[in-house]
């Protein structure tokens, strides 16, 4: 496998998909592309005006401003900084003041127009220079992450002091359709390392997505360490893990926090999941009180599944999902605590149903907010349980029963948002149990329309899953991410009126030559008029 992100490259690349270049030495000329217009991003801000005559000049002058007294403001100036200085060359300084006679670039709490909420925006750009307002940190760096496709994908002169680093002038309104935009990452099935999970992030952030689901545990593997029960990991996840046996590894503790603070600083809050009562094989194989028999299976590395089952009716399958329940919540900051709950083929449905209503108390009882896979909902939870639908169909009977009552859903048709899915017949990773998915199929659908009797009302937001059965390296998920989790992306930032097929496969095309410089290894779609 080429190269890979250590922290440093990762600052590196993440700047506007562009090398870094040493002072004094030439840029790498590339081709030259069309100025981009205030229309260009993905997803698809809620409302442009574009005004020709402000287009603004970014220059080894350019300052970012930040209000005096604004932590908020300060910490997307510094990132936003650290993220230009690297392709620019330019020292870009972050001042604390209102206005400097310089051309600037200003971050602004407050003041924006009134639509934007907690996570949208507003950007505008002059000759003078670029202001974006929000009401929270988190609306400005998502008006950061606009303003870094705003600019330039390439460099387009022999030497880096001809670039123009030009920003086409007007305005942008944008805000979120969705609370909930999200992905999932399945290092249960292959563990993925605390770099190739942050280098996921780094990715995920430039498109707005704002949570990063974790599939910590599963037959093949248990990725979480876990103090009250040792062997989880050092067994569980240890040496002939994973599928076909070659994908051990686990979180420590602090590698886990080490996760959770790098997608906390770009705005994305990590919900860990931990699978039961099915899909338990790892953790029933390595400790055998958790059989009702008390006799360990062999442990599993193949793909099947709908075999395992926690033992429903001992009081030690308790104690020992709550000694997970609360270890887990206690290094997790962010509300949700994910507990699965998909698949549970062993499990009767009785059982199924006395399970969740011992466990997800639990969940509560440790201040965390329980979601689970749409079968969740045939145990009528309480309302503030989120469900998330995973099937292939349009009709969930107990989904829209448990929408009614008040829950809300996580929208992920395994059809059309899985990406683990093959694009067709002839792609070299993932599965097709759920058809092929090309991006027309991950971008051609609504999720308040999906399923019937669960609408726009209900809908939390959407989530792209990637499951690692067949995959093995950080190529492999860049691979099978890109170019459709941007489509889903879209669907949950951008409104409903907005959704265009043309408009998208040409804007999704125009960061083409962006990935190449960030060494992204994406799937050149034949639908896709790429750059």
């Amino acid at each position: 496998m080429r190269r890979r992100h250590t922290m440093t490259r990762l600052l590196v690349i993440a700047a506007l998909g562009l090398p870094f270049i040493l002072p004094g030495a030439p840029a790498v000329a590339a081709p030259t592309t069309p100025p981009r217009q205030l229309t260009d991003v993905v997803p698809a801000p809620v409302e442009t005006r574009p005004d020709t005559r402000g287009t603004f000049r970014i220059s080894p002058l350019t300052v970012i401003l930040t209000a005096p007294g604004s932590l908020a403001a300060w910490q997307a100036g510094r990132q936003l900084a650290e993220t230009l200085r690297p392709a620019t060359g330019y020292p870009l300084p972050v001042l604390p003041v209102r206005s400097t006679p310089l051309p600037e670039i200003a971050l602004v709490v407050g003041g924006a127009d009134a639509r934007i909420g907690p996570e949208g925006y507003q950007l505008d750009v002059t000759r003078r220079g670029v202001t974006i307002r929000a009401n929270t940190a988190a609306g400005l760096f998502a008006g950061t992450q606009t303003l870094r496709q705003l600019l330039p994908a390439q460099i387009e002169a022999p030497d880096r002091q001809r670039v123009t680093w030009t920003v086409p002038g007007g305005r942008i309104v944008d805000y979120p359709r969705f609370a909930y935009r999200g992905a999932m990452l399945d290092v249960a099935r292959h563990f993925h390392t605390v770099d190739e999970i942050t280098a996921y992030v780094d990715l995920l952030s430039q498109y707005k997505i704002n949570y990063l689901h974790l599939h910590l545990t599963d037959d093949q593997g248990w990725r979480i360490q876990i103090d009250s029960w040792p062997r989880l990991t050092t067994v569980g996840g240890g040496p002939g893990t994973g599928v076909d046996g070659v994908g051990p590894g686990f979180l420590t503790k602090a590698d886990y926090k080490a996760v959770v603070a790098y997608a906390a600083a770009r705005h994305i809050t990590i919900v860990p999941e931990i699978d039961m009562p099915g899909h338990t094989n790892a953790a029933q194989s390595t400790y055998p009180e958790l059989n009702c028999d008390g006799v360990a299976p062999a442990p599993r590395t193949d793909t099947a599944v709908g075999y395992s089952s926690l033992c429903i009716n001992d009081d030690l399958t308790y104690r020992f999902v709550e000694d997970v329940i609360r270890e887990l919540a206690e290094i997790t900051p962010g509300p949700f605590l994910h507990i699965g709950g998909d698949e549970a083929h062993a499990t009767t449905d009785e059982d199924y149903r006395t399970f969740m209503n011992r466990v997800l108390p639990l969940v509560a009882k440790y201040g965390k907010r329980a979601s689970g896979w749409n079968e969740v909902a045939q145990a009528d939870p309480p309302t503030d349980v989120v469900a998330q639908f995973w099937g292939t169909g349009t009709t969930n009977a107990d989904l829209a029963e448990a929408a009614a009552r008040g829950n809300k859903v996580v929208m992920s048709p395994a059809s059309k948002s899985y990406l683990d899915m093959k694009y067709d017949a002839n792609t070299r990773l993932g599965l097709r149990w759920a058809g092929y998915i090309e991006v027309s199929d991950a971008y051609g659908w609504d999720p308040a329309t999906r399923v019937t009797g669960v609408g726009e009302d209900a809908i939390l937001g959407v989530e792209a899953p990637l499951w690692s059965e067949t995959l093995r390296t950080l190529d492999d998920i860049e691979y099978m991410a890109f170019p459709r989790l941007p489509a889903i992306a879209e669907l949950g930032w951008s409104t409903a009126a907005s959704h265009n097929w043309e408009s998208f496969r040409t804007r999704l095309g125009e960061q083409a030559p962006r990935w190449r410089l960030q060494e992204v290894d994406f799937y050149p779609s034949p639908q896709v008029p790429w750059l």
